[in-house]
């Protein structure tokens, strides 16, 4: 995939006043050529995803909250396939949810009329807030909770917060989409239209934050058929069941989306 020059090798003489950490080399396939990520070894402080927000992009390098778990399961156990991942702007993003929707919706939904619906509008009624400004609230209400031990702060060399799983060849999503760039695409499209950023990844889990959800229960169903597609197991396997209580509970004026790939 298309992607900036790396800043990660030269990290240590590039004037950044990082804590100890981590550069990620790790694949599925064995140690790749170059970093692909770089993460801290101790546990996230309060501002310092808006910090690295400001003094990292020059680099090329965007920043992401890495959620070890609660096992500790950090990215050089995560088998990482970037040889496998394409690039995001290479796929559409109506067409990947469509395929999903039309491969998941008739026996998982089980609904009477399960025709694909289109994407969704951006939200008339919403007032973006600046999506950078709010990731880095979220990222320190997620530093300050008690599960903030888990939490690492890590930089991906990426063009877009929504291409930073590709850019890292993640593998979460592996039993519903072998290559992630097609999600991405989705992630894009959702940044577009909803501000959204990649704010933490983990093993097999996705945090956005959104900084134009929706505002009406209208606008928060049409979304809830793009996030079954993208991910069912979010519906499927963790209540509430079904796209109409998912779009009331987890989606309208929701802040953060969460995603998990059974």
């Amino acid at each position: 995939m298309a992607t900036l020059p790396n800043s990660l090798p030269s990290l240590a003489t590039s004037g950044l006043d990082l804590p100890s950490g981590t550069l990620v080399d790790a694949t599925a396939g064995g140690p790749w050529h170059e970093p692909l990520l770089w993460h801290a070894d101790e546990p996230v402080r309060p501002g310092a995803w808006r910090d690295l927000r400001t003094r990292a992009r020059g680099l090329g390098l965007l920043p992401v909250l890495v959620d070890g778990g609660r096992r500790g399961l950090w990215p050089a156990g995560w088998e990482l396939d970037p040889a496998r991942t394409s690039y995001p702007g290479d796929h559409d993003a109506e067409e990947v949810l469509c395929g999903f929707w039309e491969d998941n919706a008739d026996d998982e939904l089980a609904a009477p009329d399960t025709a694909w619906p289109g994407l969704s509008p951006a939200p008339r009624g919403s007032t973006c807030e600046d999506p950078d400004v709010l990731a880095g609230e979220i990222a320190d209400m997620f530093a300050e909770s008690p599960d903030g031990p888990r939490f690492r702060m890590g930089l991906v060399p990426a063009r877009r917060s929504a291409d930073i799983p590709a850019s890292i060849g993640w593998r979460g999503p592996l039993n519903h989409e072998n290559d992630v760039a097609r999600l991405c695409a989705v992630l894009r499209s959702w940044e577009d239209r909803f501000g959204i950023r990649v704010l933490i990844i983990g093993f097999d889990t996705l945090v956005v934050s959104v900084g134009r959800p929706p505002t009406t229960l209208a606008e928060a169903r049409a979304l809830a058929a793009e996030h079954f597609a993208f991910c069912p197991d979010s519906i499927d396997q963790n209540p509430p069941y079904g796209l109409d209580l998912y779009a009331e509970r987890n989606l309208l004026g929701q802040a953060t989306w969460g995603f998990w790939w059974d």
